[in-house]
C-alpha cells in the first residue's frame, strides 16, 4: 500500500442526513453509486457514504473511483499519476498488486483506489474481468463503495451495477426529471442490478429542516 498522502478533500454530506440507512442488510458489502445523468452528485454521496461506513464499522472501508469523468474523485485528489482500478483490470501483461494501487489519504478515514492511469486497450469491461477483482476487494475490506458514472453516460455502468451487492441511485433534487430517473432505475433493474436505496442531493427546504424531520 502506498504511504499516506497529504492530499486533502473535505467530505460534504448531501441533503439526506444518514446514507447508511440504505445499508440495512449486513450482506451489502460492495455498493455502487450511480445516477441518471452526470452532475447529480455521486462523488459527494460516495465520499459521505464511505465516511459514515468507516465511522460505524470496525473493519476497513475502501472507496473506488470507477468514474471516467474529467472531474472524477481521482482528479479532485490529484491522484491521476497513481495506478488504480484500470491498471488492475486492463493490464494483463504486467498487472500491479492491489496494495500498490490503494492510497491512504491523511484527511480521509478510508482507503482510496484511484481510477488509474489510461490503459491503451480496445477491451471493454466485462463481468468476467470485474468479478475476480471485486471478490478480492470484498475479502480485504468490510465495505467497498464504488463511485461510478451515470447510467446514460457510460457503458461500464450497467456491468458494474450487476456485479455488486447493491446499487444506490443518486438524484439531484429539483434537477433530475422524475421520468428520467425512473427510466434509469428501470434500466438498472432490467440489467439485473439490485437497487437498494436512493440519495437526494441539494434538496431545497421550503419549511425549516427540523419541521421536515418531524413530519
Amino acid at each position: 500500500m502506498d504511504g499516506s498522502t497529504n492530499k486533502s478533500l473535505s467530505i460534504a454530506s448531501p441533503s439526506e442526513s444518514n446514507l447508511t440507512a440504505t445499508v440495512l442488510d449486513l450482506d451489502l458489502r460492495i455498493l455502487f453509486l450511480t445516477a441518471a445523468n452526470p452532475g447529480a452528485g455521486t462523488t459527494t454521496s460516495a465520499l459521505a457514504l464511505a465516511g459514515q461506513l468507516a465511522q460505524m464499522s470496525s473493519g476497513q472501508v475502501l472507496l473506488v473511483d470507477a468514474s471516467q469523468s474529467a472531474n472524477n474523485l481521482t482528479q479532485q485528489l490529484n491522484l491521476s499519476k497513481e495506478r488504480g482500478l484500470r491498471d488492475l483490470l486492463f493490464n494483463p501483461d504486467n498487472p500491479p498488486l492491489l496494495q500498490d494501487c490503494v492510497v491512504q489519504v491523511s484527511s480521509l478515514p478510508f482507503h482510496v483506489l484511484p481510477n488509474g492511469r489510461p490503459v491503451r486497450t480496445t477491451e471493454h469491461l466485462t463481468a468476467e474481468r470485474l468479478s475476480p477483482l471485486l471478490d478480492q476487494l470484498g475479502s480485504q475490506y468490510r465495505f467497498v463503495v464504488i463511485d461510478g458514472d451515470a447510467v446514460y453516460s457510460a457503458a461500464d455502468t450497467l456491468v458494474l451495477s450487476t456485479q455488486v451487492d447493491g446499487v444506490v441511485f443518486v438524484v439531484r433534487a429539483e434537477d433530475t426529471r422524475w421520468e428520467v430517473a425512473q427510466a434509469a432505475v428501470q434500466r438498472l433493474t432490467q440489467a439485473g442490478a439490485k437497487v437498494v436505496g436512493s440519495v437526494f442531493n441539494r434538496r431545497k427546504y421550503y419549511m425549516p429542516k427540523w419541521l421536515y424531520k418531524n413530519l
